[in-house]
C-alpha cells in the first residue's frame, strides 16, 4: 500500500481544489439567481451546470478513496472501475441532455468539453483499474491523469457557463434600452 501513500499529497491538493470549486459553483449560482431573469431552462442546467459539479465530486471522491487507509489495493482498483463505469453512463446521460435542451445550440467545443474529455477521464479510470493488477505504478499515473482531466474540464466548463450567462444576461439587459432609444428617435 506504499504506492498509494506516495500519492497522498497529490490527492489532498486536487481533492481540496475540487471541494472548493464545488462550493464556488454554489456561490456563483446563488449570485446569478439574484440577477434579472433570463430564460434558461432546466434542461440546459442539467446539460451544462450539473456535469461540472459531478466531475468535481468524482475528483473529491477519488481523493478520499486514495487517502483512505485501505488494507488491500484490489478494493481501491474495484472502486476506480465502478467510478469509471458510473462516469461513462453519466456521460451518455449528458449526451442526451445536450441533444434535448433547446436553450443553446452546442458547438464542437461543447461536445469536446462536456462529453469527450470527461468520457476519456472515466474510461481512463476503468483502464487504470484493470491495469492496477499488473502494473500498479502506471495505473496510479492513469488515475491521477483522469482526476486532473476531470478537474480541469470541470473548471473549463464552469468558467464557460458563467461567462456565457454573464454576457448573455448583459446583452439581454442592454437590448431593451437600445431598442427603447431607437424608438424615441
Amino acid at each position: 500500500m506504499t504506492a498509494l501513500t506516495d500519492w497522498e499529497n497529490f490527492y489532498i491538493i486536487i481533492g481540496s481544489s475540487a471541494g472548493a470549486l464545488i462550493g464556488l459553483q454554489f456561490v456563483v449560482m446563488t449570485l446569478m439567481a439574484d440577477m434579472p431573469a433570463v430564460q434558461y431552462d432546466e434542461q440546459a442546467t442539467g446539460a451544462f451546470t450539473t456535469p461540472s459539479v459531478v466531475h468535481f465530486q468524482v475528483v473529491l471522491l477519488l481523493s478520499a478513496i486514495v487517502c483512505a487507509p485501505w488494507g488491500d489495493f484490489n478494493v481501491v482498483a474495484v472502486l476506480w472501475a465502478l467510478m469509471g463505469l458510473c462516469g461513462t453512463v453519466y456521460s451518455v446521460i449528458v449526451i442526451r441532455r445536450l441533444r434535448g435542451q433547446t436553450a443553446y445550440d452546442p458547438v464542437w467545443e461543447d461536445w469536446v468539453c462536456y462529453v469527450l474529455l470527461p468520457l476519456a477521464g472515466y474510461v481512463t479510470l476503468i483502464v487504470s483499474a484493470g491495469a492496477a493488477h499488473f502494473r500498479e505504478r502506471p495505473a496510479l499515473f492513469g488515475v491521477a491523469a483522469a482526476a486532473l482531466l476531470l478537474l480541469f474540464t470541470g473548471i473549463h466548463n464552469a468558467w464557460d457557463l458563467v461567462t456565457h450567462l454573464v454576457f448573455v444576461r448583459r446583452r439581454q439587459r442592454e437590448q431593451p434600452e437600445i431598442a427603447g432609444n431607437e424608438k424615441s428617435e
